[in-house]
């Protein structure tokens, strides 16, 4: 590999991904594998800071790597080529015996006290994308010094290991749902009248909340369960554009009387949520955090309430009527887990639909989320549509819309907007600027966000605001300037 191949090799906001058979492939995957290797084996591992003054609670290579994949293109194989260069440096390996969950993945982490996890997986990303993902000894997204520490063993020369004896399989999905049948009440579930509209976007989480629901009794319908490389032609990321087949089929089982109708969806890896209400309307990943944050209080949670800097403002708002401390972060689930790490942390979460919680894993987990959500609705005995009319006649109106705009400018955007900020936008005068992550300029009832990706050449525009016409107002502005500086 040339000295410009390793360079290319940058671990962004969670984990290492780049395009199948460019950029993503079997010897990059095999070098970053052999690179893992060399750091688990260093005895100074043990000295790595991590965060701050937390430091992970060391387990030597002798505890073994546990890995795996969810249901994209050649991610069986990227992972087998892992598990074969791990084992071929003396390192035990467990791989998972069929395509798996994120967080099942973090959680066999854990359970099983692995010196780390890898999963191979491009999450939301496009499916021309794949990616590498590194789980530390906690079971959450390796933290920057981690991934640092593997970058710099990646520009040295090294002498590839790889075995050709077999590799042990596990199965880690099966006592990661017991561990959320065990998170959630599920009596409560059964008798809650739901009739839920499964849609897994052909990821790898088809199939695991069917294995739950059934034996409850529970009425389900599975939409796009079947594992599939292309994801239906969508990109597996719980938006509003690829959510029209889930749309379709609630809106078909609105015939059905005397249930509490609700849509939970799960990204390609299924550690993102988000639903549809029993009007066919999207329940955003911010209201998804903001239900489960009020449901958490409910049920007797404590603790902080950490945000990503593109989550909504309804989310301060829950938490100071509940005198709770809200903590913002940069975007990336790596900020949220440092937080949970080094502080007393209820609940934290992204705009994407990541959340976590206490008492469970590290790390986002869509799957229980869905279940939450579950809950919620069976304990209010009401129709979400419903629930989420209450929570704005209490909190006022929010309305939340994303825009992504491919344009090789991206970065250009950003750095004009700080250097030279508007006083007006949209015809409403921006009261302040945020520069977190990105920039954001506040409005009197709401903001507008610019991030440029990590991983894609795109620039995310983000918006909330009072009206669902003031959020296209904003957005079009955005979407002016976006192509006068492109």
């Amino acid at each position: 590999m040339s000295r410009s191949e390793r360079a290319s090799i940058r671990f962004g906001t969670d984990g290492w991904r780049g395009l199948i058979a460019r950029d993503f492939t079997f010897a990059n995957v095999a070098r970053v594998a052999q690179a893992l290797a060399d750091f688990l084996k260093d005895p100074r591992r043990r000295k790595l800071e991590l965060y701050g003054q937390w430091r992970a609670p060391y387990r030597d290579v002798g505890h073994g790597v546990v890995i795996g994949y969810d249901t994209r293109f050649l991610s069986e194989e990227f992972a087998a080529q892992v598990a074969r260069v791990l084992s071929g440096n003396g390192i035990s390996v467990q791989l998972a015996h069929h395509f798996t969950p994120t967080p099942a993945l973090s959680y066999a982490v854990e359970q099983r006290q692995a010196a780390c996890g890898v999963m191979i997986t491009s999450s939301h990303n496009p499916p021309a994308y794949n990616g590498f993902k590194l789980k530390a000894e906690f079971g959450g997204s390796a933290p920057p010094a981690y991934t640092q520490a593997i970058e710099r063993r990646l520009a040295r020369p090294h002498r590839l290991l790889e075995t050709t004896d077999p590799i042990q399989r596990e199965d880690f999905t099966s006592p990661y749902l017991d561990r959320l049948k065990a998170m959630v009440d599920l009596r409560l579930i059964a008798e809650g009248k739901l009739r839920v509209v499964v849609d897994a976007m052909h990821g790898s989480g088809a199939r695991c909340l069917a294995r739950i629901l059934q034996p409850l009794g529970v009425s389900f319908v599975e939409v796009r369960a079947k594992p599939d490389p292309l994801f239906g032609g969508y990109n597996p990321e719980p938006t509003p554009q690829n959510l029209i087949p889930l749309k379709a089929v609630v809106r078909a089982q609105q015939l059905k009387k005397n249930e509490l109708l609700i849509g939970v969806v799960t990204d390609g890896d299924a550690d993102r949520i988000a639903g549809i209400d029993d009007q066919g309307e999207m329940l955003t990943t911010h209201l998804c955090y903001t239900l489960i944050l009020r449901h958490l209080v409910a049920k007797g949670f404590q603790g902080k309430v950490v945000k990503s800097f593109a989550l909504t403002d309804l989310v301060d708002k829950v938490a100071r009527h509940h005198r709770l401390e809200v903590r913002q972060v940069p975007i990336g689930f790596k900020y949220v887990a440092e937080r949970m790490l080094t502080e007393d942390v209820m609940i934290g979460g992204e705009e994407s639909g990541g959340i976590a919680v206490k008492g469970h894993i590290l790390e986002r987990d869509g799957l229980y989320m869905a279940l939450l959500l579950l809950e919620i609705v069976a304990k209010a005995g009401k129709p979400p549509s419903q629930i989420v009319q209450d929570l704005m006649r209490e909190f006022g109106q929010h309305h939340y819309e994303r825009r992504d705009f491919h344009v090789e400018s991206r970065l250009e955007v950003v750095r004009r907007l700080k250097s030279a900020p508007p006083g007006e936008w949209g015809g409403q005068r921006v009261q302040a600027l945020e520069d977190v992550d990105g920039i954001k300029l506040r409005f009197s009832q709401g903001w507008l966000m610019f991030r440029a990706s990590g991983t894609e050449p795109l620039l995310r525009v983000y918006c909330e605001m009072d009206s669902p016409q003031a959020v296209s107002q904003m957005l079009e502005a955005a979407a002016a300037y976006v192509q006068s500086v492109d």
